[in-house]
């Protein structure tokens, strides 16, 4: 697994050729759209453009929780945006999103309509609109946002690091691969002491800490994401694997994950969501 190649940076680096890997034709270093193109505007107060990666998903999981609880405004159109194909640099997603990533979300019950970007912001947003999975009391609140914040400046170790140079680099190498293993190791050692002695991520409660987590950490840890369960031992890791599975039998969480996913089983495979009835 050892490369001997080396590499001297330029002294003023420049975007020259593609650089590889799965994602090379959507990676560019410029921002704004590519190509002018609308977005679909659904019937409910909520309008999502995602695609059920684990960013996306921990939206989903939440509306789809909101709904479990009886929020019927939050009801929700999941328009599919195919990044692969760089449908997130159109211009309408731009406009919503000028990071050109997804999930992005748009309140059309609010005049002028809100537009939301970042998936942890979207989860604060939407736990502080309708009064759920965000606790009030504030040692409580912080705990959660802590937490929440934790899951979002770890996980580019994860995704970014780890996933990339173990699943999608165009060749392997050893030194990026055994240093993002080691950082996400390291984080799922974080979270296992914590859950050793918590059910959920904060203490009793279910909150969007833990909806932001599982997305990364349980999905890891579940053998969901860059068949990496044995490389990093993940089944070592007790605590994250009993919360994770715990988490994926809750009927909202099952109903979430399916949403703007376009692979595995069919039947997991809801492309877009515009009722309820969709996901039956």
């Amino acid at each position: 697994m050892t490369s001997t190649t080396s590499y001297t940076p330029p002294k003023v680096w420049t975007w020259d050729k593609p650089s590889g890997g799965k994602f090379e034709n959507i990676n560019r270093p410029i921002a704004g759209p590519t190509h002018e193109k609308e977005l679909p505007r659904g019937k409910h107060p909520l309008q999502l453009y995602s695609l059920a990666t684990p960013n996306g998903v921990k939206v989903t999981v939440l509306l789809e929780e909101l709904l479990a609880l009886g929020h019927q405004g939050a009801e929700y159109d999941a328009h599919l945006i195919r990044i692969n194909d760089g449908e997130q640099f159109g211009s309408g997603f731009v406009e919503i999103n000028p990071n050109s990533k997804i999930p992005a979300l748009l309140d059309v019950s609010t005049s002028p309509p809100t537009r939301v970007f970042e998936s942890g912001a979207i989860l604060v947003y939407l736990a502080e609109k309708f009064g759920a999975f965000l606790p009030t009391e504030p040692s409580a609140r912080a705990e959660c946002m802590s937490w929440l914040f934790w899951q979002i400046g770890s996980v580019p170790f994860l995704g970014g690091g780890f996933g990339h140079f173990y699943s999608y680099a165009p060749e392997k190498l050893e030194y990026p691969i055994n240093r993002y293993a080691m950082e996400v190791k390291r984080q799922l050692d974080v979270l296992d002491r914590n859950l050793s002695s918590r059910r959920y991520v904060c203490g009793d409660e279910y909150n969007i800490a833990d909806i932001a987590n599982v997305a990364w950490y349980g999905g890891l840890a579940l053998g969901r994401l860059y068949s990496a369960g044995e490389f990093l031992d993940v089944a070592s890791y007790k605590n994250v694997v009993r919360w994770a599975s715990e988490i994926s039998e809750r009927p909202a969480f099952k109903r979430g994950r399916r949403v703007n996913r376009t692979w595995g089983p069919e039947e997991q495979r809801v492309p877009e969501r515009h009722d309820a009835s969709d996901l039956d």
